[in-house]
């Protein structure tokens, strides 16, 4: 099976880290000859054609770097490594921003719309991806996520020693998270307010999560900051950080944030083509903390901003 790289003598290529493969040991009666038999029987989306081809253009490496040759006879016990080839991927029409940068940490403010990681139909464009290609730093690694349709701030480590420190923060709820929100506006109510309460996977649709009875796994602070006519931002404050958690929330109190497609309908599915004058208007707008690696207190802020309803 494919899995992911951890090789640092195999470099990413155009911002996308190579997949590897393991070659178990075998008896004297091998049943691959060569490499490219070994290849185009266990990962089969490739004749054995399009393998040989691949190694002739050098795109399949040995974990020493080194460029497999198409007669190169079967060796088990070692690991080959290659670039996947992608599918067209349309051009996400939004740049991101470094906000800040230096031995430790990137802080990006990531636009609507554009993925943090690969995943399903995303590849290329994803910020991860673009980061790279931009910076050339293939260590690059998020320690956190924000969804796809959530524009603001997203932290990357630098080195892979320090990775573990930075994602532990996260988990550990040792972040201070604010974000910001328009939705319709409360009538009466003020606020501020906590909702607890749990959530799980919608089971009717994998994409969507809901509240349910049982002990509260999730919390988030709600403060409202401004009107305007229907409209109102919010402060969002979440101590914990399940899975479209602000989103549902603020659903379930019957202020559903302006232009999200899961709550309260399901008004574009996954795969549907997206309404780019119509985002999610949620952002990721501040984070502080104390730095585990260099003991320094962080705060970074976003420099984006939330698009108001149009009038009706």
């Amino acid at each position: 099976m494919a899995r992911p790289a951890r090789n640092p003598a195999i470099p990413a290529r155009d911002g996308l880290s190579p997949s590897c493969v393991a070659l178990p040991a075998t008896g004297p009666a091998c049943p691959w000859p060569r490499m490219a038999d070994f290849l185009a029987e266990r990962l089969p989306a490739l004749g054995r054609e399009e393998w040989l081809e691949r190694m002739a253009r050098g795109e399949v490496l040995d974990e020493q770097g080194r460029e497999v040759a198409p007669e190169a006879a079967y060796e088990g016990g070692q690991r080959l490594y290659y670039w996947r080839h992608l599918p067209h991927e349309d051009r996400i029409p939004f740049e991101a921003r470094i906000v800040h940068r230096d031995g430790h940490l990137l802080v990006v403010d990531k636009p609507h719309f554009l993925p943090v990681t690969p995943t399903g139909r995303f590849v290329r464009e994803t910020l991860l991806v673009r980061l790279k290609q931009a910076t050339g730093i293939d260590t690059l690694s998020p320690v956190h996520r924000i969804d796809r349709e959530t524009a603001g701030l997203v932290v990357f480590s630098i080195r892979p020693q320090d990775r573990g420190a930075y994602q532990a923060l996260f988990r550990e709820r040792r972040v201070d998270k604010q974000y910001e929100a328009i939705a319709p506006s409360a009538g009466a109510w003020a606020g501020p307010c906590v909702r607890r309460s749990r959530i799980v996977e919608d089971t009717q649709a994998f994409y969507r999560m809901v509240e349910a009875g049982g002990e509260p796994n999730s919390e988030t602070a709600i403060e409202l900051l401004e009107r305007r006519g229907p409209w109102a931002r919010y402060r969002l404050a979440p101590v914990t950080g399940r899975r479209h958690q602000l989103r549902v929330h603020m659903n379930a109190l019957g202020l559903p944030i302006c232009g999200d497609q899961f709550y309260p309908v399901v008004r574009r599915g996954p795969g549907e083509p997206e309404d780019y004058a119509d985002p999610l208007r949620l952002l990721a707008r501040a984070l502080a903390f104390t730095d585990p690696v260099t003991g320094q207190f962080r705060r970074f802020e976003s420099g984006l901003g939330l698009d108001w309803p149009e009038p009706a």
